[in-house]
């Protein structure tokens, strides 16, 4: 339990104003995270990490010399927005390119790619490289669906250390997933972790058991077991992960014992113990190891251990030294040349002229906006509940942080048009909320506006406006009917919207019907597996709990048709 804040909407953002004031000779603030103090030289790269927070000391804590330029810092285990992801980049930059990294998940891949979009768009080369450590969130055969937990500071580190040699970015990016490609991670929970202000753990492990396989995001383990010693738990993790290795692996490793987040340092000591014992048995030359809290999940109870077959070019690079908050090694030697900072203009949205017609129309999109947030606040705790069987829990306090901020800005453009209002709701959607719902609403808010610029009034109307959000989430998203998502309970509702339209049925009516089908829908993907996102891995305890993702979604839309019934479209 976090027992330090004040209001936990305001605690990631004051923890990271303390950990700046703290170090301010080391970071900086800029809007969305922190980046390196002095800047990177001119000519280096920038290696740009990040994620949501709850990790300290990722991400935060490992920018400096010879690790990360700049760390993005979203909510609470929720990925980081485009438009954050986006100026951290713009202000760690030196004119060398950017690669960014971080761990391979739905929204930090959604959003991080839409910045690197609009980076390349304005001239700056960018490059990704995802973390697919955890060997418990795929199998061998599909390592690029494994999702990045401890193994995240082992790939930062090699990246970091050839941006600081100077290495062009084609150099640093390959080096980064050769790092990437020959790291495994496997970790252990004995307790879940909490919300800040939250009274109750996301899970809980039974009495006497632990769990293997956990995330970094709340997420429970694949599988329980009896609880054991320490030397019984290097086992457990051990076996895996010597059976999962990169080809032609060597036999000299860096391993990195994680905590995360309250089991002790002593504690720590002890496995790594048995682990070095093990590994050395098993003819492994352990190289610099390091033990402590690395990447952390809040208050959890649990611990991974990380193992990294070294190359002579991979050895060279972790042995180099390095200079953050969090983490030190060796003597950095002098930088090579000043850094060049970029100031970043204030964020602004111009309205364009608008008809009345359609600001008309705008005023009736805030009306069905200020809906949604109504029935979000209302069921944001089951919204929650739901979330936390397979996933972290936070979907119900993303999409209150969402709706909350759409329908600000859309006051806020109280003169513009629709296409113009549903814009500035959608960036603001999804540069509040974060995560793979933000980055979907967001996108959704914008095809509805640019579809239908005017005349939302009848049920034709209606169903362009769906088709468009329907066909932009997909694309943007990759989800299918049949993957417990939102899309599940979405493409219902736009195919009874449409042959609605097509028999002339009045709009009141064909929102009714198609809501209801989205409801249905919802409720039937509780017999589903999920196939994307961070419940994939933990598919069969989803099973009998419906998708978050389609139960707001479906919430949302009887709103609306509530609403029209009630006479806002009249």
């Amino acid at each position: 339990m976090t027992r330090l804040l004040n209001a936990a909407s305001d605690f990631v953002a004051e923890a990271l104003d303390g950990f700046v004031a703290l170090h301010s000779d080391r970071v900086a603030r800029v809007d969305g995270g922190v980046v390196r103090a002095d800047g990177v030289s001119d000519g280096q790269v920038a290696v740009v990490v990040g994620g949501g927070s709850g990790h300290y000391p990722a991400f935060a804590g490992v920018v400096g010399p010879g690790l990360a330029a700049g760390a993005v810092c979203g909510q609470i285990f929720t990925s980081p927005s485009a438009g954050q992801a986006y100026r951290v980049a713009r202000a760690a930059q030196s004119g060398a390119g950017v690669l960014f990294s971080y761990g391979n998940y739905a929204g930090d891949v959604l959003h991080f790619g839409q910045a690197q979009e609009r980076l390349r768009a304005e001239g700056v080369d960018a490059r990704t490289v995802l973390v697919t450590d955890d060997i418990a969130s795929a199998p061998a055969d599909a390592i690029e669906k494994r999702r990045g937990i401890a193994g995240d500071f082992v790939v930062f580190k090699i990246a970091g250390a050839a941006a600081e040699r100077g290495w062009t970015l084609d150099e640093v990016e390959r080096v980064a997933r050769v790092a990437n490609g020959r790291t495994r991670s496997l970790g252990v929970a004995f307790g879940g972790c909490t919300f800040p202000g939250a009274a109750e753990p996301l899970f809980t492990v039974p009495d006497g058991m632990m769990s293997i396989g956990l995330g970094i995001h709340g997420e429970p383990g694949i599988r329980d077991v009896p609880s054991c010693t320490a030397d019984e738990l290097a086992t457990h993790l051990l076996d895996p992960l010597l059976a999962d290795v990169p080809p032609e692996r060597g036999d000299r490793a860096v391993v990195l014992v994680n905590g995360l987040g309250t089991v002790k340092y002593e504690e720590l000591f002890i496995l790594y113990r048995a682990v070095a014992q093990r590994l050395t048995a098993e003819g492994v030359t352990i190289v610099e190891p390091e033990a402590g809290e690395l990447v952390t999940s809040l208050d959890m109870a649990g611990a991974s251990v990380t193992l990294l077959w070294l190359t002579p070019e991979l050895e060279s690079l972790w042995t180099d030294a390095a200079d953050s908050p969090a983490y030190r090694k060796g003597a950095v030697a002098p930088r090579r040349g000043p850094g060049r900072r970029v100031e970043l203009a204030a964020r602004t949205h111009a309205a364009p002229d608008a008809s009345e017609e359609s600001r008309a129309a705008a005023g009736v999109a805030r009306e069905l906006l200020r809906a949604a947030q109504s029935t979000l606040h209302a069921h944001a705790d089951e919204l929650g509940r739901i979330d936390a069987y397979a996933g972290d829990g936070d979907h119900g306090v993303g999409m209150t942080r969402g709706i909350d901020a759409a329908v600000a800005a859309a006051v806020a453009t109280r003169h513009a048009g629709l296409a113009a209002t549903l814009a500035a709701a959608g960036d603001a959607w999804s540069e509040e909320a974060g995560g793979t719902s933000g980055a979907l609403w967001g996108a959704a808010l914008h095809a509805i506006g640019g579809a239908l610029d005017a005349a939302p009034h009848t049920t034709t109307g209606a169903a362009v406006a769906a088709r468009a959000a329907l066909d932009r989430i997909v694309a943007l998203g990759g989800a299918r009917p049949g993957d417990k998502t939102m899309v599940d309970a979405l493409v219902p509702y736009v195919e009874r919207l449409e042959d609605a339209a097509a028999h002339d049925a009045p709009p009141a009516q064909a929102l009714a019907d198609a809501a209801d089908a989205a409801t249905a829908a919802a409720a039937a993907t509780s017999e589903l597996a999920p196939r994307l996102g961070r419940a994939r891995p933990l598919a069969a305890k989803s099973i009998g709990h419906p998708d978050a993702g389609a139960t707001s979604l479906a919430l949302i839309t009887t709103a609306i048709s509530t609403t029209v019934a009630e006479g806002a479209l009249a």
